[in-house]
């Protein structure tokens, strides 16, 4: 794929870009069959290829330059802002956003933040796209609260101008730290959460709620883990890390109890929202820990899913899942270096069947979905 940004040195994101997409893709599977230990007895699905552009569902824009004259992308090395909108990697329909948004700025006389500086109010602007209906979700990440007021007051201008605009907010985050959000989140409107479809199901995604941003990708890896969960036919399930309910959304079909376990509330509650709105029987979604949640339970089901953030599952969890019953877990993993240390943790299970997940092109990341099966 040819990105001028990329040529010109403007942005160096897609570190892989240089390299063609079938060897991208023959590398990370190179890379996940060493994660395993390059163990014979795994079972390797195909792995799963992405789109080379216009696949990303959500646009994460540093906003810099001047109230007159906006930009959307990144900061360079010295904190000057790059205009990225043209971004190969985003969709028509999240790109249409761009241009709107910078007339608001404007408009409202939003400074963007200048981080050398440290003075300025506006961080960031974040765009969720619902590829299947065209609905956004846009978030401005504030300083403080000194335009929110100018903001709400031009905000119909943009939503006359982007319609499709359904779900508005402004974050707080007032520290000068390389962090994207801080934890007050401003409603600026009616709606609350965003509808995504995905394998016939309606998901929900808020403004804190974790999502992947490969909307096709993300279908796919459900439907494999679905896959696995029907054949196996376990008589209950555990999701560990569920977020707004992905994994358990897609198991859940009536034959078995389902239980759902996430540290944030407001992931849950749009879980049990996306429950109710599918009809989905024999489903439960709880507010907990993740380690201390399956602690907790007097004894883990057959099948446990697991699908940690980067760091891995930790020493804890992994006792708890080594020590328990459970039969099989299937775990997805954005970072194979700690799903390998989680395997070394977790004795008494080995991988396999195991496929990657391209939901990162041009990049290094990955997905790994492995189903491993506690050994005899």
């Amino acid at each position: 794929m040819h990105c001028a940004y990329f040529d010109t040195a403007r942005c160096r994101s897609c570190t892989w870009l240089p390299l063609p997409y079938a060897q991208q893709l023959a590398a990370k599977q190179q890379a996940a069959r060493h994660a395993l230990g390059d163990d014979p007895g795994v079972q390797w699905l195909a792995p799963e290829a992405s789109a080379e552009a216009g696949f990303r569902n959500r646009a994460k824009m540093v906003v810099g330059g001047s109230i007159e004259a906006p930009l959307l992308g990144l900061l360079d090395a010295h904190g000057a802002g790059v205009d990225l909108e043209d971004c190969a990697l985003y969709p028509d329909a999240l790109r249409a956003a761009f241009a709107p948004l910078r007339r608001l700025i404007s408009a409202a006389r939003i400074a963007p933040y200048d981080v050398p500086a440290r003075r300025g109010e506006l961080k960031f602007v974040l765009v969720t796209l619902a590829e299947d209906s065209g609905a956004l979700m846009i978030r401005f990440v504030l300083r403080s609260r000194e335009a929110l007021g100018r903001l709400r007051q031009h905000l119909p201008q943009l939503q006359a101008e982007l319609p499709q605009a359904r779900v508005l907010s402004a974050n707080l985050q007032p520290v000068h730290q390389a962090l994207l959000e801080g934890a007050e989140e401003i409603l600026l409107g009616d709606a609350t959460a965003l509808p995504l479809r995905s394998n016939g199901l309606t998901l929900w995604v808020g403004p804190q709620a974790f999502a992947q941003t490969n909307t096709p990708l993300a279908a796919a890896l459900y439907r494999q883990a679905r896959a696995w969960v029907q054949e196996l036919d376990p008589p209950a399930l555990l999701d560990l890390y569920c977020g707004a309910g992905g994994f358990a959304l897609h198991c859940a079909d009536g034959r078995r109890d389902v239980l759902g376990i996430e540290h944030s509330a407001a992931a849950v509650a749009l879980a049990r929202r996306a429950a109710h709105d599918n009809a989905l029987p024999r489903i439960e979604f709880a507010a907990l820990d993740a380690a201390q949640g399956a602690a907790a339970l007097t004894a883990l089901p057959p099948l446990v899913i697991v699908n940690p953030p980067r760091r891995g599952l930790g020493a804890e969890l992994c006792a708890t899942l080594q020590a328990s019953a459970a039969r099989w877990l299937i775990y997805s993993s954005c970072n194979a270096a700690t799903l390998a240390r989680d395997l070394a943790a977790l004795p008494g299970f080995r991988a396999r069947r195991a496929q990657v997940l391209d939901l990162f092109p041009h990049t290094a990341h990955y997905e790994l979905l492995c189903l491993l099966e506690r050994a005899a």
